[in-house]
């Protein structure tokens, strides 16, 4: 098994839902490919409604990729708490993902169309 990530341009194009709601489409994504999880789609800030996403106070670390901050998602009835996270300055391995914000909660999809 490897230590290593590999972060590639997503073809296509990528819409992610929450609550009903478009959150962002993309022909910009990455996809972030770990040994031992799930490939991971990430947007590009500039391609996400920001205005649904509120900061949370969560932090966690990566020995591989770095310092995760976490948001929440705003949708019409509810907030999705921690659903999504971006590493604001990730180390030199995955720096692709700078600007980025991955999501990952049971109420958001993330689609291929």
């Amino acid at each position: 098994m490897s230590d290593a990530i590999e972060i590639r341009p997503k073809p296509g194009h990528v819409v992610v839902v929450a609550g009903g709601a478009v959150l962002g489409e993309t022909d910009r994504a990455l996809e972030l490919i770990e040994d031992g999880f799930d490939p991971v789609v990430y947007f590009p800030r500039d391609d996400l409604a920001m205005v649904m996403l509120d900061a949370s106070a969560k932090r966690t670390s990566c020995p591989k990729k770095g310092e995760a901050s976490y948001y929440s998602i705003q949708t019409k009835s509810t907030v999705l708490k921690d659903a999504a996270w971006s590493y604001e300055a990730p180390i030199d391995g995955a720096a692709a993902i700078a600007g980025y914000i991955a999501f990952a909660h049971p109420s958001v999809n993330v689609l291929d169309v």
